[in-house]
């Protein structure tokens, strides 16, 4: 569903990195917001990272399952990623902050056409 989820055989994210320091950004930039660079290279980013904070939410667009726990993960390598916790009951009694967390992919939809859309997020390691 976004372009820096590779899929394949070991699916992974890939962030666009500045060449000049180094900060790691999701989506296309024209200059880094942290140093004003202008190059950027593609990373693979770590499949595993920390939980650094959670929210539970409870509303959201009528299409949209609720509860789920929207996430910061800090990967391994760093990266700093906005994603929802899955495979996790959402009760802030089962999940601990700084608690271990893998990427896993997940089938989010179906088209007319039977074609899959397949997102991301992470799971408890």
């Amino acid at each position: 569903m976004v372009d820096y989820l590779v899929l394949g055989d070991e699916p992974h994210l890939q962030a666009n990195q500045c060449d000049n320091c180094g900060a790691r950004f999701f989506g296309r930039r024209n200059a880094c917001a942290h140093c004003g660079g202008r190059e950027f290279s593609t990373v693979p980013v770590s499949n595993t990272g920390t939980l650094r904070t959670f929210s539970i939410v409870y509303r959201a667009a009528p299409t949209i399952p609720t509860p789920y726990v929207s996430a910061i993960i800090r990967t391994d390598d760093d990266t700093t990623v906005r994603s929802n916790l899955i495979n996790v009951e959402p009760d802030p009694a089962k999940i601990t902050l700084g608690m271990k967390v893998k990427l896993d992919t997940y089938v989010a939809g179906t088209d007319d056409d039977g074609q899959e859309a397949v997102a991301f997020g992470y799971s408890p390691a």
